[in-house]
């Protein structure tokens, strides 16, 4: 298949862990209540006056790993027309909302969004409409996300390449088979100061979807790029939409 062309701008992510005393619960009824609402209107208020801001704006929610434990909670995604300079101290150092009192502060992770199956109408955006439109939710899939870690010494431009061809090929044809609706790749544009490669983001309409993926494929070099023992996979069934 030809590889997929590249979303313009770039596709920041935020990685979010929550501090050890804070629990799992608590960080989300923060994070939808009074961090989400901030960011969306400070995106609105730079919009408004012509300043750089972010077009779309969603959160994913994690699920803890077969020992029940939360590698990462979450992962917030901002589109920009470009990458943003990674901070000299990172965000939530010095809280600014409930949220980041409960939360690990946390960096900016730049990268460059390619969608492989588009699938975006089998998940639609539905506003509130008792309360503020925007945060909103959204479920009724399983989503597997995958922070690919490279192994040591890698040459990015042939691992990326490798990537986009070969290895998506083998995905898509798995994911068409199976019924999977939405597969994305994200890599990371500066990978070399970055603890991951890129992203892989694949939803299923249920379990059986993923259990039948991970029945049918099939390696295919990928090994060869990827640091199996630093790559983590992480489940999901709910993304909170801030700006859709």
């Amino acid at each position: 298949m030809t590889p997929p062309a590249a979303t313009p701008g770039a596709k920041m992510m935020y990685l979010i862990k929550r501090k050890p005393t804070t629990s799992r619960e608590e960080l989300v009824a923060h994070w939808f209540a009074n961090h989400m609402p901030g960011v969306i209107q400070g995106q609105k208020d730079q919009e408004a006056a012509g300043k750089r801001h972010a077009s779309r704006y969603i959160a994913s929610l994690f699920d803890a790993n077969a020992e029940g434990e939360h590698v990462w909670d979450g992962v917030a995604q901002l589109w920009w027309d470009a990458a943003l300079p990674k901070p000299e101290i990172a965000h939530g150092t010095t809280p600014t909302d409930s949220f980041q009192e409960r939360a690990e502060p946390y960096i900016p992770w730049g990268t460059t969004e390619y969608i492989v199956l588009d699938g975006s109408d089998q998940i639609p955006v539905e506003p509130l409409t008792l309360n503020a439109p925007f945060p909103s939710t959204r479920s009724g899939f399983l989503k597997m996300t995958y922070l690919v870690k490279a192994q040591e010494g890698t040459d990015f431009n042939a691992f990326f390449d490798y990537w986009l061809g070969d290895h998506v090929s083998n995905v898509m044809e798995v994911m068409n088979q199976v019924g999977g609706f939405r597969y994305v790749v994200s890599h990371s544009i500066d990978p070399e100061s970055e603890p991951y490669a890129g992203m892989a983001e694949l939803y299923f309409r249920d379990e059986a979807g993923l259990a039948a993926f991970g029945n049918t494929i099939q390696p295919d070099g990928m090994q060869e790029w990827s640091d199996g023992a630093g790559t983590v996979a992480l489940a999901s069934t709910t993304e909170m939409i801030g700006l859709p």
